[in-house]
């Protein structure tokens, strides 16, 4: 019997009556899916008592004004407009770095944690596929063994959400909700990246990571063994997202704060400066609104939460993910993408929107050289003339390294089993259904496609609706432009191949 078949939630309290009083400690709170995870807990659990965030310096900014640059999100738009004051009373900082010995926590901070937590989310991760295997060993790997020892000294720790990733085991094509065998050892990886010097981990780490793709993927999965070994021990829960992407609906519909993934190739593709991709027209990438990963990590707390630890209790395992209940392939997102441009065009775009799909790498590098680079090198030598900065050939190289990294994800298949997780959307009680109660099946896929674009057009560009009306006229410049260029180029194209037959015609008649 699994561990959710094994609970009955009708005696339980409701789950904002569960954190009445509660005591949160978050990792990762100023990420993408840690905002999200503050606000929803503060709008719909307005009653907890404290979250406390473990926040370090970056570029120059203390832990303080950090915090204050979380709230000034977009994200917390809602709360401020309904439930003013609540953040500044109930979210507090602590100050250290999940890549520290202890997380860098001063004495009466660690004290603080020990005695006053009873809900922990831990969130932080590096999420960059081109990081150093060292860089992502200490995020993702030891950041999550100071985690796990923190907990263990937790005097009231009621439940522990590990956040993992779906793709931590993509070298199965279906990947189900339970714990794969490690793929090398923990604390071996730990201490060779302790010890060894970088340029023999650069060596080493293609024999590391075997047949994973990255240096994050291979981190999350043996960060989810660190965790398992608690299991009985401590009443953790490993819950795996898959690509996180913008909200559905909440905080805001199209909320997202960052270009990772299909976010940046999106905003490339409005600007006109992405044609091509490399991938598989019939490939379905697992995509979840972050709102919706979010709600799953907090039914899961409650869930775990509202049961006393046993011995014998496993660990359970959800794979955060749309799985079969809904997808599109990458030629349905294209072809919305197609008419989503026209409906909400980018400003200043360079060119009109015209993506197109190859199988092949010889075909995606010769059309990233003449639809990329080519015309990338040529505004840059006017901006350079004008004496403006040139800056598109720097772009066109993120770009290349962007579709490069999701290249592996972009041209493989996965089924990912989502069997827990629409079980564990069963045990919401009625009334936390409106609050808490995640819909995948039923969203319609072109109106969120549609808001996820009007989102990062707002956002991210920090487009505002005024613009509109004049995005749209030059979208339609530039789609007669583009029509010009190609009926151009093509009409050349047909004319210098039947000269060289006319040619060849007349040199064989002279003969």
């Amino acid at each position: 019997m699994t561990f959710l078949e094994d609970r009955d939630l009708d005696n339980v309290p409701k789950i904002p009556e569960y954190y009445r009083g509660k005591v949160v400690f978050v990792t990762g709170g100023s990420g993408f899916m840690g905002k999200v995870l503050i606000e929803k807990l503060l709008y719909s659990c307005p009653d907890l008592e404290k979250i406390y965030l473990l926040l370090r310096p970056k570029k120059g900014v203390q832990p303080e004004e950090r915090l204050s640059a979380i709230y000034s999100s977009h994200c917390f738009d809602r709360l401020r407009n309904e439930r003013p004051g609540v953040f500044d009373s109930k979210v507090f900082f602590v100050a250290g770095d999940v890549s520290d010995i202890g997380l860098g926590l001063s004495e009466d901070d660690r004290a603080i944690l020990l005695n006053q937590t009873q809900i922990l989310f831990h969130v932080a991760a590096s999420v960059r596929f081109d990081d150093p295997l060292k860089v992502a060993v200490r995020l993702n790997l030891f950041g999550t063994k100071q985690v796990v020892d923190l907990a263990k000294d937790m005097k009231n720790l009621e439940s522990f959400v590990h956040v993992s990733t779906s793709y931590a085991n993509t070298n199965r094509e279906v990947i189900e909700e339970i714990l794969y065998p490690a793929l090398g050892d923990w604390r071996e990886t730990l201490e060779i990246c302790e010890t060894a010097d970088d340029h023999t981990l650069k060596v080493l780490t293609p024999k590391f990571i075997g047949e994973l793709p990255n240096t994050y993927v291979f981190t999350k999965q043996l960060a989810e063994h660190v965790v398992y070994e608690q299991k009985g021990k401590m009443p953790i829960v490993i819950v795996r997202p898959s690509i996180v992407i913008s909200s559905h609906l909440e905080p805001v519909p199209g909320w997202i704060d960052n270009f990772n993934g299909p976010a940046g190739l999106m905003a490339a593709s409005g600007k006109g400066i992405l044609r091509t991709i490399l991938s598989s027209p019939e490939i379905v990438s697992d995509y979840i609104p972050v709102d919706v990963a979010i709600k799953a990590c907090i039914v899961a707390s409650w869930v775990r939460g509202t049961k006393k630890l046993e011995a014998t209790d496993d660990i359970p395992i959800y794979n955060d993910c749309v799985g079969k209940l809904n997808h599109m392939t990458m030629q349905d997102m294209v072809s919305v993408g197609s008419e989503i441009a026209q409906i909400l065009p980018l400003k200043n775009a360079l060119w009109a929107y015209g993506v197109s799909i190859t199988t092949s790498k010889f075909k995606y590098n010769l059309e990233v050289l003449l639809f990329h680079m080519l015309p990338a090198l040529l505004v840059d030598m006017i901006l350079w003339i004008i004496g403006k900065n040139p800056m598109l050939v720097r772009v066109q190289r993120r770009i290349y390294t962007a579709n490069m990294a999701l290249h592996y994800y972009l041209t493989k298949q996965w089924t990912f089993s989502n069997r827990n997780l629409i079980a564990l959307r069963s045990k919401i009680k009625d009334d936390d259904m409106r609050h808490f109660y995640y819909e995948i099946e039923n969203i319609d896929k072109y109106e969120f496609y549609k808001q996820c674009c009007f989102g990062g057009r707002k956002y991210l560009l920090k487009e505002t609706d005024d613009s509109l009306e004049e995005s749209q006229a030059q979208y339609k410049r530039m789609v007669v432009l583009d029509k010009l260029v190609k009926m151009t180029f093509y009409g050349c194209l047909i004319w210098w191949i039947m000269r060289r037959e006319f040619i060849r015609d007349f040199i064989q008649i002279i003969h």
